[in-house]
């Protein structure tokens, strides 16, 4: 199940007596359980909590089982389920499985293999008026983490109702933040909010938390302000490089190389994206591409990723730059990438060197 599809069942008054949150994804765990929260403050209800590092699974689910004396209905999360799953026997034959385990259950030691019944008769038979969440947060569905995922799906099998945090893409994340700037009124142009995204890893949790602050400022969001509000947003102020570049801003270029240099910016990469930028941006004048729905369909015709905000910052450099400014650009950009390649080179210095011959 989707974090959408739950909610809508929240709305729509169909909550599971059991369900699990699997996976790391803040955002939309924390919408899921602020939805589950709103729902029972309506009906008069105190979450409790409950940390499977520190109760054991039976423990829980005799809890669960219990009637209030107070109110007919509980809403109980429990956190850290992923702990309540057993250590594998130590033997020869699971080595692999035991050294991996020495991460899967924290420092409680595991429950007993007895608690999977528990669960399973529980499952089976649900206290009226109990929901019950188990959170199991501490992997991700990619990479090392895949097969320690699947072990708590496995072991928590006889819950149904699971709900996957799944870490969002680059295009779902620049989505949800158009959702969220349109519902705080917060006007970002495409280039900021492309940067804000990319410069935040599509780490929607922390895309919000930004945005909070922003929503403070009350003007429209250029990619030129966006560094002097998101200290993190380093990217965007590469686009301001690029940007100050095509003006034959000499003084604000380098204004904004020193921005770079004081956020601790690489500026080989900062270099590299700048190349990645005027390739793009050449090939878009070579084939006399009109507007960023042009760029987009020529580029994702040969194969290439690209999205729409993407492509319009493409499309603003191709705008901004000759054919003949572009080749000279990336010539330039070229050298600028040798020297830094030589011994000791003073990375700031190339760098600026590079701006004022490309503004010249």
């Amino acid at each position: 199940m989707t974090p959408a599809q739950f909610l809508a069942r929240v709305k729509r008054n169909e909550v599971p007596p059991v369900c699990l949150f699997l996976g790391q994804e803040g955002y939309n765990r924390r919408r899921c359980a602020d939805a589950l929260l709103t729902s029972a403050k309506a009906a008069g209800v105190e979450p409790e909590r409950l940390d499977a590092a520190q109760t054991a699974l039976a423990a829980i689910i005799d809890d669960v089982r219990s009637m209030s004396l107070f109110a007919s209905e509980r809403l109980v999360f429990v956190r850290n389920a992923e702990t309540a799953m057993p250590r594998a026997s130590r033997s020869a034959t699971s080595s692999a499985a035991e050294d991996e385990d020495g991460d899967d259950t924290g420092g409680s030691g595991g429950g007993s293999p007895g608690d999977i019944g528990l669960l399973e008769a529980y499952v089976k038979s649900p206290t009226p008026g109990v929901t019950v969440v188990f959170e199991a947060t501490r992997w991700d569905f990619d990479g090392d983490d895949k097969a320690k995922v699947e072990r708590v799906r496995k072991y928590y099998g006889a819950i149904s109702e699971l709900v996957e945090f799944r870490r969002f893409t680059v295009d779902e994340a620049r989505a949800e933040l158009d959702r969220m700037a349109r519902a705080k009124n917060v006007i970002l142009d495409s280039a900021a909010a492309q940067a804000l995204v990319e410069a935040l890893a599509a780490d929607v949790a922390r895309i919000a938390v930004e945005l909070e602050k922003l929503s403070l400022y009350g003007k429209p969001i250029t990619a030129e302000d966006l560094p002097l509000l998101v200290p993190d947003a380093r990217q965007s102020t590469i686009f301001g490089l690029v940007a100050a570049l095509g003006r034959r801003d000499r003084a604000g270029a380098l204004s904004t190389l020193d921005a770079l240099v004081r956020e601790g910016e690489y500026l080989p990469l900062a270099l590299t994206f700048l190349a990645s930028q005027f390739r793009m941006a050449l090939v878009a004048k070579e084939a006399n591409l009109r507007g960023a729905s042009g760029v987009q369909g020529h580029f994702q015709k040969a194969g290439v990723p690209m999205w729409g905000s993407r492509a319009e910052q493409v499309w603003q450099t191709a705008s901004k730059f000759s054919k003949d400014q572009l080749e000279r650009g990336l010539k330039l950009i070229f050298e600028a990438d040798r020297d830094l390649r030589s011994a000791r080179p003073d990375d700031r210095v190339i760098v600026e060197n590079f701006v004022v011959r490309l503004c010249g």
